[in-house]
């Protein structure tokens, strides 16, 4: 049986309405509409009903949901401080449990610190393959990494995309900055490995 659905009109929800009463109307592939069992809004071209009903066709990924540079970096910045503290942690316990003497202290929490960005690399390749596709940082912005379809990568392409950061570093950032001049908001390394960073949409 087809549901009412709310539609916003003008940035305002109004309805609901009936699939008739949306016909009326001349509902849209990207109107956004809701029903009562829909915890947020989703374009019409979204929802299966709709599509077979209007002759919507499914996109894969829609603009509103690409992660911008600004969430992204943000993001880095707080997946940095997590690995970073729990090396720091992790010398600190060492140094401590194990080393007595102070010059010793010293290059062994230099030691262990010094494999932060390994420790980083390993980090983003299991969690951006996870059930959850994202660090915690993405996570905190509520961003995740996905295929050109919208899948979840393989641990495999996690490592690709990790390790072609490089790329995107050598060329003095660059391959950073490259977000800005392309509609999918891809970086350097994302380009290369096949990757999306998106972002759930509200309104």
């Amino acid at each position: 049986m087809s549901q009412s659905y709310i539609l916003v009109i003008n940035g305002k929800p109004e309805g609901p309405f009936t699939i008739p009463e949306l016909k009326t109307r001349g509902i849209k592939p990207g109107d956004f509409v809701k029903t009562d069992d829909m915890v947020d809004y989703k374009e019409a071209q979204e929802i299966t009903e709709l599509r077979e009903l209007f002759g919507f066709a499914r996109p894969k990924l829609l603009m509103q949901y690409y992660g911008s540079f600004d969430q992204r970096w943000l993001a880095s910045a707080l997946d940095w401080f997590i690995v970073f503290g729990v090396f720091v942690m992790l010398a600190a316990a060492a140094v401590f449990l194990f080393v007595t003497d102070k010059q010793a202290r010293i290059y062994t929490s230099i030691g262990i610190i010094a494999f932060t960005p390994i420790g980083k690399f390993i980090y983003h390749v299991v969690m951006e393959s996870s059930v959850k596709q994202a660090t915690y940082g993405k996570q905190m912005l509520n961003i995740k990494v996905v295929d050109m379809d919208g899948n979840r990568i393989s641990v495999g392409k996690a490592i690709g995309r990790n390790l072609a950061k490089l790329f995107s570093v050598l060329t003095l950032f660059i391959g950073y900055l490259i977000a800005f001049f392309n509609k999918q908001q891809q970086c350097l390394h994302d380009m290369i490995a096949g990757t999306l960073v998106i972002k759930d949409r509200l309104i």
